[in-house]
């Protein structure tokens, strides 16, 4: 098992991690863990935001709309609103103490618009009251009238209109220009990929409550409880000493909660400031879906050569994404999403070019993968459709162009491919899957079938890891060790379901060799870990894993010397203790043990300090945006599914049949966690691929808006067999414990999924046409391009 490295003054704990006989250490880590919230998500126990009891005295916050989806407000008269019963205060853009704005990065999205609004639904006032029934009423009292312009609301009204939220990003290398005049096989064409709604089961909530002394305790449902406490800090032109921020658990987040969380938790903050009283602001579904940022949709426009047998030769792609009315995480997403524009394949001469359209939307924002699908869909998209213009075996195509030896391990970016997995995980997937025989059988089925078509495909995923913006990665953590041997764990890092308490429990645990029950992980909050960054970018494990490793060892090795005096070992044999199990021991002679405990309380009486904080940066972290060159990510994670499909050509209905998956996470730190990762985050990509459609009109309004216009996956959707294993002995050097990030890579795994469609599709007409099909893939898309194939 490879080790990170750690400090020169502590000891590395090597501990089996295979239950033996009682004297054996056992470690939680490398093990199957429940989830440490699993029993009580289903019994209901679990508490969010919405579930605290309410303060004394608490309001209720709702928000007011414009609307139209662009405009300059002519009148916005309130005075009837404040005579509502039950209302207290109504709060505009006037009653904001400090900086009237809530963008992240670019200053450019006012909290409360002042003038002029850019989306329908654009804040405009706060009604603060006794119950929601008189904030309703309030919200429907106020005077709004707004002199309406024409909305942008597609990415090729921006373009044309010149509408942009930043100037064109550009990565290269090589002569794309050149080398596509010399290409046998050439031609060109367009790529487009929807929106997705984050679809959280708990929406956007916070609960302000004021403190004595001017301070004002939030908890929110936030992955980013320190910018929270930033921009809140700004509004109302206080210190951010003066606000901590809770995150209890959240309902779910994939990235919905990681800047526009600040909004919502400002505007509680306003009311419980003016009111003098706890105040929550809580979105119901339809509020969330209408007024929250999605996944950006993207329209990428290339032109593609290959040498007649299938290798890549040259790429020339822009980019243009959907980003909505303001900035937010645009910038950065369209950075991820060109630099996976290669996915796992070498591109020898390559132009990347990519901006973000300005529209009158709500501004679009992170969802998981962070701009990474969408880039990789376009790469998979142009090998389909080389492969159904040519008649190429497309699992040839993809092997013979994947990253290799130098001087085919450089990206289009100019960061060096290590250790790279894919030839390994496709050979291993193509034998375990079956893949030869079941494409026969496919075969088979399609020539004997005439109204419904099987396809069968394998693609890959290379996607790298780490915060593109390079300050973010670092992470903080606070261990408190009492002195009957139980813990509490403090770490910059939240929780929204994906298991990342579980992971920091079980590298504690491991530590300090205690049994899992000792250690209980306290509710992340801004007064623990200071200036924490947002558990994104599927970091979350290795940034607060390192910083927990860190603070434990700390802890640990200040108990060594008392240890040693326990156990009447000298002080220069003191570095052969190990702590696991629940017990101290020697390694030479592990019959003779202690108590964990009995060497905290000596410990305690020895007036040794047993709490300590931990810090991680991540090492060698470097990216000129101006030239598009350097080392964005730490490494890079891996894997590959096939997916088998089979389409209706009359109804345009699809049934996953079989999905196999073999995915990379390194040496798992947990695997039941990281399993449910993978199902999870290749359910959620299939779900944007086929069947999640955000439909906005002309004006800007939002049609799908609530579940019964809205599809996400149903337990239906699932594949009828469901196969996920985990890359074997592939320890990852220079990570917490030999492990790798799962968060985000799983979610481009469905992108098989679109490959085994267009397959399907293809099958009903003749050989070497291209399908012509958009994303999502949902049956009518899929009906038209059956019929389109059928000419």
């Amino acid at each position: 098992m490879a080790e990170p490295r750690v400090s020169s003054t502590a000891v590395t704990q090597k501990v089996p991690v295979v239950q033996g006989p009682e004297t054996t250490p056992v470690t939680p880590l490398h093990q199957p863990l429940l989830h440490e919230s699993g029993l009580r998500h289903t019994s209901g126990e679990a508490k969010y935001v919405d579930d605290f009891p309410a303060p004394t005295g608490m309001l209720i916050a709702q928000v007011v709309g414009s609307n139209v989806a662009r405009g300059k407000i002519k009148t916005l008269d309130v005075t009837a609103a404040r005579g509502v019963p039950g209302v207290l205060a109504v709060l505009t853009a006037k009653d904001i103490p400090g900086e009237n704005n809530v963008g992240p990065v670019v200053h450019d999205e006012e909290l409360l618009a002042r003038d002029e609004v850019h989306f329908l639904g654009h804040a405009v006032a706060l009604v603060v009251g006794e119950t929601y029934e008189a904030c309703r009423a309030g919200v429907a009292a106020v005077k709004l009238e707004i002199d309406a312009q024409t909305a942008i609301t597609s990415i090729e009204q921006a373009i044309k209109e010149n509408s942009y939220l930043c100037d064109t990003h550009l990565m290269q290398r090589g002569d794309a220009a050149t080398a596509l005049k010399t290409a046998d096989i050439r031609f060109q064409g367009e790529t487009r990929t929807g929106g997705q709604d984050h679809f959280y089961l708990e929406t956007h909530v916070t609960l302000a409550v004021p403190e004595e002394n001017s301070a004002l305790k939030l908890y929110c449902s936030t992955q980013h409880p320190s910018e929270v406490q930033a921009i809140v800090a700004h509004v109302l032109h206080w210190g951010r000493h003066q606000i901590v921020v809770e995150v209890p658990r959240m309902g779910g987040g994939f990235g919905g909660k990681e800047t526009q969380a600040a909004n919502y938790a400002s505007l509680a903050a306003l009311g419980a400031l003016k009111t003098g009283r706890p105040v929550k602001c809580w979105l119901n579904r339809d509020q969330d879906m209408l007024w929250t940022g999605k996944r950006h949709p993207f329209l990428t426009r290339w032109d593609v050569g290959f040498t007649k047998d299938g290798e890549l030769v040259a790429l020339d792609a822009f980019l243009y994404s959907d980003g909505g009315f303001s900035t937010d995480l645009s910038r950065a997403i369209l950075d991820r999403a060109l630099f996976h524009s290669d996915n796992g394949y070498f591109l020898p001469h390559v132009k990347l070019q990519g901006r973000v359209c300005k529209t009158n939307l709500p501004s679009n924002t992170a969802f998981r993968g962070f701009g990474g699908p969408q880039g990789m869909a376009v790469i998979e998209d142009i090998i389909s459709k080389f492969c159904e213009r040519t008649g190429l075996d497309p699992v040839e195509v993809r092997t013979k162009n994947f990253y290799g030896a130098a001087p085919r391990n450089i990206t289009p970016f100019w960061q060096e491919v290590k250790d790279n997995r894919l030839p390994r995980i496709f050979a291993e997937l193509l034998k375990t899957s079956d893949y030869t025989k079941r494409l026969g059988e496919v075969r088979a089925f399609n020539a004997a079938n005439k109204n419904a078509k099987r396809g069968l495909a394998l693609t890959p995923v290379k996607f790298g890891i780490s915060f593109t913006t390079s300050f973010l990665n670092q992470a903080g953590a606070l261990v408190v060790l009492y002195a009957d041997g139980s813990l509490q764990l403090n770490h910059g890092g939240t929780e929204m379901g994906q298991g990342l308490h579980t992971k920091m429990l079980a590298i504690c645990a491991h530590e300090l060799g205690v049994q899992p029950d000792r250690v209980r992980v306290m509710n992340t909050a801004t007064d623990k870990v200071p200036n924490t960054s947002a558990t994104a970018a599927s970091s979350g494990s290795d940034l607060n894993g390192q910083a927990v490793k860190n603070a434990c060892e700390t802890v640990r090795e200040r108990l060594r010397p008392i240890a040693a005096k326990l156990l009447q070992v000298p002080a220069e044999s003191a570095h052969e203790i190990l702590f696991a199990g629940g017990r101290v021991f020697l390694s030479s002679r592990p019959e003779l043990s202690l108590p964990f405990e009995k060497v905290t309380n000596e410990a305690y009486l020895a007036q040794v300090s047993m709490s300590a904080t931990g810090f991680y940066k991540t090492p060698d972290i470097t990216f000129d945006r101006a030239t598009g060159k350097g080392k964005p990510f730490h490494y890079f994670a891996y894997g590959a599914a096939v997916s088998e499909v089979e389409l209706s050509g009359l109804t345009g209905e699809h049934r996953l049949r079989r999905v196999d998956i073999l995915h990379d996470v390194g040496s798992s730190l947990v695997p039941t966690i990281d399993r449910g990762q993978i199902e999870g985050g290749f359910i959620q990509g299939v779900g944007w691929l086929t069947c999640e459609e955000l439909r906005f009109d002309d004006k800007g309004y939002l049609r799908t808006h609530s579940p019964d216009t809205y599809k996400i996956p149903a337990f239906g959707d699932a594949p009828l067999e469901f196969h996920v294993a985990l890359l074997e002995n592939a320890a990852q050097d220079n990570v917490i414990h030999g492990s790798k990030a799962v968060g985000e890579p799983p979610l481009m795994l469905a992108l098989s999924t679109v490959a085994a469609l267009r397959e399907a599709v293809a099958a009903f007409g003749p050989e070497g046409r291209e399908v012509k099909l958009d994303m999502p893939c949902t049956p009518e898309a899929l009906l038209f391009a059956v019929e389109e194939q059928k000419k």
